[in-house]
């Protein structure tokens, strides 16, 4: 079965930096597109990025310029690389491959 791992979460003031990683199993990850989504305090889940299983990213626009998906199909691990944090980035972030879902990571950003 399919397991997803999200790591690398923590507390950062504004403008700090922090890259989550999403470790899979049990899936041929390199030929599926992973997603990060992002939940906010009394918000709904919402997409953030994308990468498909040819490297080609999306990224919702909120983010853009600010977080970068990248992925090393080697040991089946995407990456979430947020640059310039920003308060309203507090949320916990969860990757998505296939139907499947991590168990999130807390991202929170406060002076």
């Amino acid at each position: 079965q399919v397991q997803l791992v999200e790591s690398g979460g923590g507390l950062v003031r504004p403008g700090g930096s922090l890259t989550l990683s999403c470790a899979a199993s049990g899936i041929n990850f390199e030929v599926y597109t992973v997603d990060w989504y992002r939940t906010a305090p009394g918000k709904q889940r919402e997409w953030v990025a994308s990468i498909t299983g040819g490297s080609i990213t999306n990224v919702e626009d909120s983010v853009k310029g600010r977080f970068t998906i990248t992925r090393d199909n080697a040991v089946k691990t995407a990456y979430l690389q947020m640059n310039s944090l920003k308060p309203e980035d507090t949320a916990v972030y969860y990757c998505h491959v296939v139907r499947s879902w991590g168990q999130g990571t807390q991202v929170t950003v406060s002076p």
